[in-house]
């Protein structure tokens, strides 16, 4: 019997190593990436037991902790929709998403920066208070984004090309955040099930989540590719039919009005862009091949997600391409899809010499008795371009805006450079509507991009000249008043 005794014996030695190392694994390896789970009920639980930190514009909460006398001791209270996005939200049932899921660790006190804080609670008994964090925005310029979107669903942003700090990010249709750190059960459910089940997707934040076709401000990249090969400069001559038949198919296209691009029978890339044309552009992507196209797209950051510290959801170029689909590519159609952000990184690093630099939603993070945890500071994300090919495509812009078809951003004595879009979604569909572009273009201070789904209400009628680019005048001219 001695032998099958010892075979147990030994089976139940073993059994117990694999649930110690197991149950190790579980809390120690994997205990960062658990309590970081938004899905981790405990770790939401957990989180009550103390005074979660603020999250502040201009050194005012928009959102923070306050005393409740139930069982949760704490009660989550936002105080602006226009910045619901931003935080997302911090709810008992619900979990939590936005900055409230990616500065947890910060704001709940538990993160390695506040180890001696740590300690001392423990033996003192008192527990820690989460540390506050500063955002980049700026309140005023929040609000005048929000109110030029108006009820149009969409996204505004803008950016210091130069530091990569976020003044603005306004994501419509909004939510309240209120409605889901309710203590109440039933609410708190009731409230997530029609906000998730929402056509108009409020608890999405279009400025880095959503996709759209971009339309004519793509034509920025393939310019961007033109000059890079160097192979074309900005007086480089393309052919100008009125229509272009795609190759291998019988699918034509045509300019906005249906007209030649400039009237004559050849255009340089400079008047077309500063008029938006399709057919030239057409063409000049097959001329370059989707490789080129593909690379100058990555150098912009096609293809990466970024963290912000949300973090942003990927923009893709397709591949393996005919010459009619690059063609169509070209004009920021076919399966091309760009978040607002990442537009905004094209445009800001064309004002920023040819240099894109890392956005950033977080000015300072700071503990209850002002021990500063962390402090931004500019940091380089990657070179998109030459200088030179930067400058090309700064007075480009400037033409776009100064007498094409980008003349709704114009600014009395300041020089803009800018570019719209109209992107199509399909037969019948409303239009996206796009504005890119920075001021002063000679030594820019801001740079902004707006999308304005549904053709801002007008289906097919809108355009990015006549709707997206009036709201970005408003951020320009506010930052540069300031």
């Amino acid at each position: 019997m001695r032998p099958e005794i010892k075979r147990v014996a030994n089976l139940i030695m073993l059994m117990f190593l694999s649930l110690f190392i197991a149950a190790s694994a579980m809390q120690v390896v994997n205990a960062d990436s658990l309590n970081n789970d938004s899905r981790n009920q405990r770790a939401v639980y957990d989180g009550y037991k103390t005074q979660r930190g603020s999250i502040l514009v201009d050194n005012k909460p928009i959102v923070e902790s306050v005393r409740t006398y139930d069982a949760y001791h704490y009660l989550r209270k936002y105080y602006s929709a226009k910045y619901a996005s931003v935080t997302g939200y911090y709810s008992l049932f619900q979990g939590r998403n936005g900055l409230e899921n990616f500065l947890d660790s910060s704001l709940r006190g538990d993160n390695s920066a506040q180890f001696f804080e740590q300690v001392n609670a423990l033996f003192s008994g008192n527990p820690v208070t989460g540390a506050s964090v500063e955002l980049s925005l700026d309140d005023e310029l929040q609000q005048i984004a929000w109110d030029a979107l108006g009820k149009m669903k969409g996204s505004v942003i803008a950016i210091e090309p130069t530091t990569g700090k976020i003044l603005v990010m306004v994501s419509k249709p909004s939510f309240d955040p209120n409605l889901l750190s309710t203590h109440i059960v039933s609410d708190a459910s009731a409230n997530y099930k029609k906000l998730i089940t929402s056509k108009n997707a409020p608890l999405v934040n279009r400025s880095v989540d959503a996709l759209y076709a971009p339309g004519s401000v793509f034509k920025l990249v393939v310019a961007a590719a033109a000059f890079e090969s160097g192979e074309y400069t900005p007086d480089s001559v393309l052919p100008n039919p009125r229509t272009f038949t795609l190759p291998g198919t019988e699918t034509v296209i045509t300019n906005s009005g249906e007209g030649r691009c400039g009237g004559a029978k050849t255009v340089s890339i400079a008047t077309a862009l500063k008029l938006s044309c399709n057919v030239p552009f057409a063409q000049l992507g097959i001329a370059l091949g989707q490789d080129k196209i593909a690379e100058q797209a990555r150098k912009f950051g096609f293809g990466e997600s970024i963290s912000i510290p949300l973090k942003t959801t990927a923009s893709s170029y397709p591949s393996d391409l005919d010459d009619a689909q690059v063609a169509l590519t070209a004009f920021g159609q076919f399966d091309v899809r760009v978040s607002p952000i990442q537009m905004l990184l094209v445009s800001s690093a064309i004002a920023n010499d040819g240099v894109a630099m890392k956005p950033y939603l977080v000015d300072q993070i700071f503990t209850a008795n002002l021990t500063l945890l962390s402090e931004a500071s500019p940091e380089e994300l990657d070179r998109s371009m030459t200088t030179s090919t930067a400058e090309k495509l700064k007075k480009m812009m400037i033409q776009a805006v100064s007498n094409g078809v980008s003349s709704n951003a114009q600014i009395p004595g300041v020089k803009v450079a800018g570019k719209t879009g109209t992107a199509e979604n399909g037969p019948g569909d409303p239009y996206t509507l796009w504005f890119t572009g920075f001021a002063p273009a000679d030594k820019p201070q801001v740079a902004v991009v707006v999308v304005v789904e549904d053709g801002g209400g007008l289906g097919q009628s809108g355009r990015g000249n006549s709707l997206a680019a009036p709201i970005a005048k408003k951020i320009m001219q506010a930052v540069l008043n300031k």
